[in-house]
């Protein structure tokens, strides 16, 4: 139970504990690491149900809806508290130092900071799930619409909200900084040779622009190698997802238009698999030339990853 005085030490706890406890609300409330065994829990459920059964085929669009409808609560949470903060803002402004007026104050600030509390909490949930999905299956789990701001693994920002910031600068979150790395590969370069290669220009990248971003499509192949290794690393992602519903046959290379928008300053492709299996007869991916081309034509430095030279006998 929460202590009901209007003093309490947080010293010795986390930072979440301390934003519960300032709640002063005498009903317990779960920790961080009980909201992320929930968010474990309940992909563990799912998963078992699924793999090495009838429908284990659809296990990745059943498991990224249920990550899905988790976001979408987080999201709906944060717009409840954006309203919140909205009418404390007015209620500041119109404050005439009364004692009805002060308890709206405090009210509404009261009402503004449960619904950060549980708008962090339900992504911990999420982000618990995520990691859970990503272990058993591989696959990365990333929205198809808005932004995700974690502590736990790399952030995730939507392109169109990244490239507003860039000319905006004024919404911090969805600010990809000054140093995007865009990428681009092949949805056949997925064998041992390509992640290998991926892995390796991606750390060079990193060597380079240590604060950087990674840009790209999230299409299947070295770019979700290239995801995965940016949740590893806790690299931000930027995602200029392909609208197929609106570009059609197109979308693939409005969406580098997205990713030279946001002003990379290297670029990286892989127009073909580095497997012999995987490359033999394929011809290289046009969006990723079609990205090397933008970057030469604006003068952003573009490298083409290959295969690792044979060792010196």
């Amino acid at each position: 139970m929460r202590p009901q005085s209007s003093f309490f030490n947080t010293a010795d706890l986390d930072a979440f504990d301390a934003r519960t406890a300032a709640l002063q609300d005498p009903r317990p409330h779960p920790t961080e690491p009980q909201l992320a065994q929930l968010g474990r829990a309940l992909m563990g459920e799912v998963l078992d149900m699924l793999l090495g059964g009838a429908l284990e085929d659809h296990a990745v669009t059943i498991c990224e809806t249920l990550i899905g409808g988790l976001h979408s609560g987080v999201q709906r949470l944060g717009r409840d508290a954006d309203r919140e903060r909205d009418k404390l803002a007015g209620l500041l402004r119109d404050f005439d130092g009364s004692e009805v007026a002060d308890v709206d104050l405090q009210e509404a600030k009261a009402r503004a900071d449960a619904l950060d509390v549980a708008t962090a909490a339900m992504g911990f949930v999420r982000d618990a799930a995520a990691e859970a999905y990503s272990i058993a299956t591989g696959e990365v789990w990333s929205p198809w619409r808005g932004s995700v701001h974690s502590g736990a693994t790399a952030a995730q920002l939507d392109a169109q909200a990244a490239i507003r910031s860039i000319a905006q600068r004024r919404r911090e979150g969805a600010d990809p900084g000054d140093a995007v790395v865009a990428f681009r590969a092949s949805p056949l370069s997925d064998a041992p040779e390509d992640a290998g290669r991926i892995f390796d220009a991606l750390n060079w990248a990193r060597d380079q622009h240590p604060g950087m971003s990674l840009a790209l499509t999230g299409a299947k192949g070295g770019e979700r190698l290239a995801k995965r290794w940016a949740q590893q690393k806790g690299v931000r992602l930027v995602l200029a997802r392909p609208d197929f519903t609106r570009f059609g046959r197109a979308a693939p290379f409005r969406a580098n238009d997205q990713l030279m928008a946001l002003q990379p300053v290297c670029v990286l492709i892989l127009p073909e698999s580095l497997g012999v299996a995987a490359s033999a007869g394929a011809p290289p991916f046009g969006p990723a030339l079609n990205l090397a081309e933008q970057a030469r034509r604006q003068g952003v430095r573009c490298i083409r990853i290959t295969a690792r030279p044979p060792a010196a006998a």
